[in-house]
């Protein structure tokens, strides 16, 4: 679909600004902003597309590319300004791993991908990017912290299968399945809502 194509360009250039991000508060060089940017939006993805033995989409069109370079751009130029902006990133990045998840989803069941497994890539190319990013500036990754986040992408996935099982409309579905996902993100953090824990 159109409208989840530019969707998707809009969240991979979101997430090079939350990579960007994290680089700078590291204190990184240019170089390592950029790089950093560069991995974090593409990582999720890539990793989904291996795993279905197709060539990351960004290879082939780069319009990815240049979405990438434009969210370092904007960091670049607004970095003051949007180290302020806490809140508004948080919404713009639960929003994203929103809509990665059902575009990662989509085309894991495009791939004809067991619908389990097309949820567990959807979540993936949600997520990893970040694992990626955290990974980078010797973080702990955000799925492995308490906050409910990897759990948000899979709840999503689960309603666009079970919403395609009662044939809504693709357009609803994948809005119904997104809202989930960041309400779920949104009222986890905000009521400091966690996942039990195993430790004693």
């Amino acid at each position: 679909m159109e409208n989840l194509y530019y969707v998707d360009l809009l969240g991979t250039m979101v997430f090079a600004i939350s990579g960007s991000s994290a680089a700078a508060e590291k204190k990184l060089d240019l170089f390592g902003v950029i790089f950093t940017g560069f991995v974090t939006a593409i990582g999720g993805g890539s990793l989904r597309d291996i795993f279905l033995n197709t060539r990351p989409v960004w290879i082939n069109d780069g319009n990815y590319l240049l979405a990438i370079i434009t969210g370092v751009v904007i960091f670049i130029i607004f970095r003051k300004q949007m180290m302020h902006l806490y809140h508004t990133l948080f919404l713009f990045d639960a929003i994203g791993i929103g809509f990665f998840t059902i575009v990662g989803l989509q085309k894991s069941l495009a791939f004809e991908s067991h619908p389990a497994a097309a949820v567990v890539l959807g979540m993936f190319s949600a997520v990893m990017g970040g694992v990626t990013r955290d990974t980078l500036m010797n973080e702990t990754p955000l799925i492995f912290r308490k906050e409910i986040y990897a759990t948000a992408c899979l709840c999503g996935a689960g309603t666009y299968l079970l919403l395609e099982s009662l044939n809504i409309n693709n357009l609803f579905n994948i809005l119904i399945s997104v809202g989930i996902v960041v309400f779920i993100r949104v009222i986890s953090v905000k009521y400091k809502l966690t996942l039990p824990s195993l430790s004693h």
